[in-house]
């Protein structure tokens, strides 16, 4: 039998037959992206042994559902930069001219999709609420682009999706060390 979650922020949540600690949402607009309607995932997320999951992802989403066009605008150099990261460390393709062309940073959006929210806790360390938001990408078709806010206030992240909610955890380095989480 299916169950449901119900949030403050985003209303119910169905849990996943696939993965019983996932929990989607119906599509949810999303300020950031200029209200592109994107799905909310809760992920290891199991009511029985998380009883403050909720009310702190709540927070999270409140504060991410907070974050609008200008705010994006404030990390395109970030997404610019992992963008160029790429083309340089893959060499020249005549079909990234475009991407390398670009001369306002904040165009760098047109070549970035969004398609799914996640909301977990991170397993290491502090174990905040993070909110992530997978995208695909012109750039880098394989891996993707994510982009990292913890408790949905800041980016704490922008990478490939590997899996890691902080270059610290990615990398195995202090918290201190991770240029973006550092500054939290």
């Amino acid at each position: 039998m299916r169950k449901e979650i119900i949030s403050k922020i985003i209303g119910r949540l169905k849990q996943e037959d696939r993965f019983p600690d996932w929990w989607k949402s119906e599509e949810i607009a999303i300020p950031f992206f200029d209200n592109e309607k994107l799905r909310i995932t809760f992920m290891d997320f199991e009511p029985e042994h998380d009883k403050t999951f909720i009310d702190e992802a709540d927070l999270a989403l409140a504060n991410f559902l907070k974050l609008n066009l200008n705010d994006r605008n404030l990390i395109s150099e970030l997404a610019y930069k992992n963008c160029i990261d790429f083309l340089d460390a893959v060499g020249f393709d005549e079909t990234d001219e475009a991407l390398r062309l670009i001369q306002n940073k904040n165009e760098i959006w047109k070549f970035i999709q969004p398609t799914e929210v996640y909301v977990t806790r991170r397993p290491y360390k502090e174990q905040d609420i993070y909110v992530q938001i997978a995208c695909e990408c012109d750039w880098e078709q394989e891996h993707g682009l994510q982009l990292v806010f913890r408790q949905g206030k800041k980016l704490t992240r922008i990478s490939d999706q590997d899996g890691h909610l902080t270059e610290a955890d990615a990398y195995n380095k202090p918290d201190e060390e991770d240029e973006l989480l550092s500054k939290f």
